[in-house]
């Protein structure tokens, strides 16, 4: 059973993409969240945006992770930016369970050229202590297996820090 958890949100497939990646070079558990709504096709794109902007949240559907979330040394919250912010669904994901999540890294995957870092912020506002790490990813981008590894880089090193003290 692993004691990191990679759980995300991917309405095109590039978040799940990039989370299942780094899933799996921390070998890590991984779990898709979901919400009720139709988000597919362009009325879904417009959707995600007004959603986004006016910040609702729809009920996500259930989901399961192998132990609970405080009990992870490290949770990865994936998430595609929509409109400048966190998508809707990894926003009810942090609003409903964001207090049980004790040491967290984020993963925002983008179409633009912005690195959308504030967004690392507005989450961590539903969060107990802020973000151990963070990257910003654009699918198809030059930089991105460069960035991907820096964040692997930073996780592993904060992975290790966490043994070396509770050991």
């Amino acid at each position: 059973m692993s004691d990191v958890l990679c759980i995300y949100y991917s309405r095109t497939g590039n978040t799940a993409k990039a989370m299942e990646e780094i899933a799996q070079a921390l070998d890590a558990e991984t779990v898709e969240i979901r919400d009720e709504a139709a988000r597919g096709g362009w009325r879904g794109a417009i959707r995600c945006g007004m959603d986004a902007m006016k910040r609702d949240c729809d009920p996500l559907a259930p989901f399961a992770t192998e132990r609970p979330l405080s009990d992870y040394r490290l949770v990865i919250v994936g998430t595609p930016v929509w409109a400048g912010r966190c998508s809707s669904v990894t926003r009810g994901f942090l609003k409903a369970y964001g207090k049980e999540l004790q040491r967290v890294a984020y993963v925002v995957t983008r179409s633009s050229e912005g690195r959308f870092e504030e967004i690392y912020r507005q989450m961590d506002g539903y969060l107990p202590r802020p973000h151990r790490c963070a990257v910003s990813l654009r699918s198809g981008s030059v930089g991105y297996c460069f960035w991907q590894e820096e964040f692997l880089r930073q996780a592993r090193e904060y992975l290790a820090s966490e043994e070396q003290t509770s050991g």
